[in-house]
């Protein structure tokens, strides 16, 4: 068993000044109990903790990671630029330079805003589509995440459609009264709302590649569908790529569907490690931001000199397209290992690009309402080990693991075949 002695002790020294000792909840590791890990490192495809344990990192800060910790073209990007300073509050050339790198890799943007989080992208993107469309409701769906903006923070409720439940305290009825929830992979409530409500409504967010509620790959029909009908009632498609942009190849996943939305959702690995948002698409729409429209939104950190030479030099290095189909063959390939030292049918591992998630349950889920709790706590349970094993996994079942180029086939085959071992463990006594 992994030491964690000043794991711990930093953990209590936290709680006495940050709420549950953590500035994000998943970190605390309340699903899968146990000390939450501090990090005094990364090193290419590893974690190492302040008690000195090393990690095989499958969470990559939750997906920026594309290429490893510290890779050294950006942190030597990153450290030329801090010596001429982090912030200006004022326009830079970097700026233009992102700005026009994204327009000439994703053909659905034509213009493109930066902010500082994916959460900040998404608030301005459905401002913006209200500004535009004049409609005030917004349509997401059951296990999308969009952040932690309140008119988002909407709760499913038993029917197929639910209006206004918030789901956090905090969160005012009026806040979410103006926002729908619809299940995924169902065509026909979907058909149903845009017959009931399609002419009143501003803009359908959907993530995507759903991957913060499991991950949820959706049917092309099903994605399209939505496409034409919004388009039909004059409603705008926002696509949240905050964690698909730019890692499901360089069109992310509007490419993997063949759609072109109206505005789309930006972070992560646009920020090589740096905090980053932005929001882009139609010209016309975009058009209506401040200061050449009346859709107001600013940000002292916008496009921040030290987070645009990270994100730079990321997109760069991942523009001809190689390291993106290295890292879906190795996904690929590691899935494959582990599944095949698997006996139990009631195990699957969903993969998609250099993301995977492991799933207790037959058949792989596409809605949430799909996704068995039971098999959530069997992960939730396995944690512990998989940490013990060297293997840094996220701390719920509900989360999505994700690859780097520092990942080595080496790395992964030992990883595969310690995680089957584990699973192998879970299921013997599951069952």
């Amino acid at each position: 068993m992994s030491s964690t002695e000043k794991s711990e002790r930093l953990l209590e020294l936290s709680k006495k000044v940050m709420p549950g000792g953590v500035n994000s909840p998943v970190r605390a590791f309340k699903s899968v109990g146990g000390i939450p890990r501090f990090i005094e490192r990364g090193e290419g495809a590893y974690l190492v903790d302040v008690d000195g344990n090393r990690y095989l990192d499958f969470c990559c800060s939750w997906g920026p990671l594309i290429l490893g910790h510290a890779d050294a073209d950006v942190v030597a990007a990153v450290k030329q630029q801090v010596d001429k300073g982090m912030t200006y509050g004022a326009s830079t050339e970097l700026e233009c330079q992102m700005a026009e790198f994204i327009v000439g890799s994703i053909d659905a943007v034509e213009k493109v805003r930066f902010v500082s989080s994916g959460t900040e992208a998404v608030m301005s993107a459905i401002r913006l589509a209200r500004g535009f469309t004049r409609r005030d409701l917004i349509l997401k769906f059951d296990g999308c995440y969009h952040g932690h903006s309140d008119h988002l923070l909407v709760s499913a409720g038993s029917g197929l459609v639910t209006f206004g439940q918030p789901s956090s305290a905090g969160v005012p009825d009026a806040m979410t009264g103006q926002t729908a929830v619809l299940p995924l992979d169902d065509d026909a409530a979907l058909e149903k709302f845009f017959a009931e409500h399609g002419d009143r409504l501003a803009a359908a967010i959907i993530e995507g590649i759903p991957a913060n509620n499991g991950l949820l790959v959706q049917r092309h029909d099903f994605v399209r569908l939505l496409r034409s009908l919004t388009e039909k009632h004059g409603a705008l498609m926002i696509f949240d790529e905050v964690i698909t942009g730019f890692r499901v190849g360089m069109g992310g996943a509007a490419a993997y569907y063949g759609i072109s939305p109206d505005l789309l959702t930006y972070g992560k690995i646009i920020g090589g490690g740096m905090p980053v948002g932005a929001f882009g698409g139609r010209a016309d729409v975009m058009n209506l931001l401040s200061p050449d429209g009346p859709v107001y939104q600013a940000g002292t950190l916008s496009g921040n000199p030290v987070a645009m030479v990270a994100g730079l030099t990321t997109l760069k290095k991942l523009a001809d397209g190689r390291i993106h189909s290295k890292l879906e063959q190795k996904n690929r390939k590691f899935v494959s290992e582990v599944t095949s030292q698997l006996d139990s049918s009631a195990i699957n591992i969903a993969g998609v690009a250099s993301m995977f998630w492991i799933v207790f349950q037959r058949d792989l889920p596409r809605s949430a309402e799909a996704i068995s709790k039971d098999g959530i706590s069997h992960y939730n349970r396995m944690h512990s080990k998989v940490l013990d094993g060297g293997l840094y996994m996220p701390p719920s079942g509900y989360e999505v693991c994700f690859i780097s180029a520092a990942h080595t086939d080496e790395m992964l085959t030992d990883a595969a075949a310690k995680l089957a071992s584990l699973i192998r463990e879970e299921a013997h006594e599951w069952s």
